[in-house]
């Protein structure tokens, strides 16, 4: 099994990196992000957090068009929440490529529990129709949830992701400069305690998901 590394939250969000993905581009450091740990040593795909996060109190739009309220739709679960975009070329779909992949692998019945949740970051293109077709061809069992920008954002803080407002570039291509960090929440306490990088492999996952189902720290 991969090593994890064991940080305080409070001390993750002081010496965090301070850097958004752009999905393929480069970007500035943004003062409310959170991203990778920065220890000098080889990073990890996972890091299992001492002070897990609080479930973030967001209530927005699935992609049926409905209210979707994030805690109570989810208490009891075992969750991954993810904010990205649907337009992201990298990314954005290799995560929820390898998070698909992984929940292939799990007993039936674990896969029924599993909520995979994907916020969109650019909710102004992210339709519910929209959203709803891109997710359906990774998992159609995934769920997608827009809204308006500022209660995305706000929402995302909650757990220390940093989001910036979609912003078009001068060929005209339109970049959402995210934080790509995956959260799992414990069934058992509904907290944030494990976070994943961009560099999870879909075997990483297929590895930890048994034990995340469970509500285990893996």
């Amino acid at each position: 099994m991969h090593s994890k590394k064991t940080v305080l939250a409070t001390a993750f969000a002081a010496v965090a990196a301070l850097t958004l993905s752009a999905c393929g581009s480069g970007g500035d450091p943004a003062d409310d992000s959170v991203a990778e740990v920065s220890s000098g040593t080889e990073s990890k795909p996972a890091t299992v957090l001492d002070q897990p996060f609080t479930k973030p109190d967001l209530v927005l739009t699935d992609t049926h068009g409905k209210k979707y309220d994030l805690r109570e739709k989810t208490k009891g679960k075992p969750t991954l929440i993810y904010f990205g975009y649907t337009n992201c070329p990298d990314v954005c779909p290799l995560t929820m490529s390898n998070i698909a992949v992984a929940k292939r692998a799990l007993p039936k019945a674990d896969r029924e529990k599993l909520q995979v949740v994907f916020v969109t970051t650019d909710p102004e293109r992210d339709t519910p129709a929209s959203l709803g077709s891109w997710l359906g061809a990774q998992d159609p069992d995934f769920t997608g949830l827009t809204g308006d920008f500022p209660t995305i954002q706000a929402g995302a803080r909650q757990i220390g992701i940093g989001i910036d407002p979609p912003k078009k570039e001068k060929d005209g291509t339109v970049v959402s400069m995210h934080g790509a960090q995956v959260i799992a929440f414990s069934p058992k306490t509904d907290k944030g305690y494990v976070l994943y990088s961009e560099d999870t492999t879909a075997e990483d996952y297929t590895e930890d998901l048994p034990e995340l189902v469970k509500g285990e720290t893996p």
